[in-house]
């Protein structure tokens, strides 16, 4: 699959990703939440489907957000259900499982961490360093470093992330 494609798959996941969260806990849309969970379901299976890469990615930020009790909506449940469909009909690639827990070790510290820092200091640098989940991007560059990933990889993640943040401000600046 084109790095284009790929990186566009990213961008539409975590923009979907943010505002279907924001639609839900904000404004209590639950409609509205899961078409746009539909849609990072699709972006997200499909990218992993499609990129072994993108699928450590993907199943390990599932696996984190489920092992840090954070799939807490109807709309999480629908997302879910979306993303492995279309993993099993599309194919799961064979995936290392050291790679994969490396991945969901960073997704969980992630997501600990940016639930829980700011409520034990109020040293900036950390919860700064959670509120942006730095965790995980400095794994995927620690893997596409080491020669595990494609630096493209990382930059399709960075991406990712962009189109997360910018979600929040769009769904802030429209509320």
């Amino acid at each position: 699959m084109s790095y284009i494609i790929l990186a566009l798959l990213f961008i539409l996941s975590g923009f979907f990703m943010k505002y279907s969260d924001d639609l839900y806990d904000v404004n209590h849309n639950l409609a509205f939440a899961s078409v746009f969970g539909v849609f990072c379901g699709i972006a997200s299976a499909l990218a992993s489907v499609y990129s072994i890469e993108a699928a450590y990615i993907f199943i390990a930020i599932l696996i984190g957000n489920l092992i840090a009790f954070k799939v807490d909506g109807l709309h999480h449940i629908i997302t879910l259900i979306i993303f492995i469909f279309i993993l099993l009909v599309g194919g799961i690639p064979d995936l290392n499982l050291v790679v994969l827990l490396i991945c969901i070790l960073a997704a969980f510290s992630d997501e600990v961490g940016h639930e829980l820092i700011s409520k034990v200091t109020q040293n900036k640098f950390l919860n700064l360093f959670f509120e942006y989940r730095f965790v995980m991007k400095i794994v995927i560059l620690l893997l596409a470093v080491c020669g595990v990933f494609n630096i493209l990889i990382f930059v399709c993640f960075i991406l990712f992330e962009i189109s997360y943040v910018t979600a929040g401000i769009l769904f802030e600046s429209l509320n």
